[in-house]
């Protein structure tokens, strides 16, 4: 009896994300390591975060249950509040 082995999964690049700056309006993309991801206690305390790499002014945005999913899976650095 042989076994075969599944072939590994596609070769992927590294996550990237679209966003935009609600500063100088200005959409581009983000790798992992450029957003932050914090998770609270509710919804009003769960947010991500970045530079905009434009204007330079610090956006935070709120991240639903999906966005949180899709940067959690993204690699993007996550921190719990208490």
């Amino acid at each position: 009896m042989t076994s075969t082995a599944a072939p590994p999964p596609p070769a992927t690049g590294p996550a990237v994300f679209r966003a935009n700056c609600p500063h100088c309006r200005t959409s581009f993309e983000l790798r992992a390591d450029d957003l932050r991801l914090a998770i609270g206690a509710s919804a009003r305390t769960t947010f991500y975060s970045f530079t905009c790499p434009e204007c330079g002014e610090a956006v935070r945005k709120p991240a639903p249950e999906r966005i949180v999913e899709l940067l959690t899976l993204g690699g993007v650095s996550t921190m719990r509040l208490a």
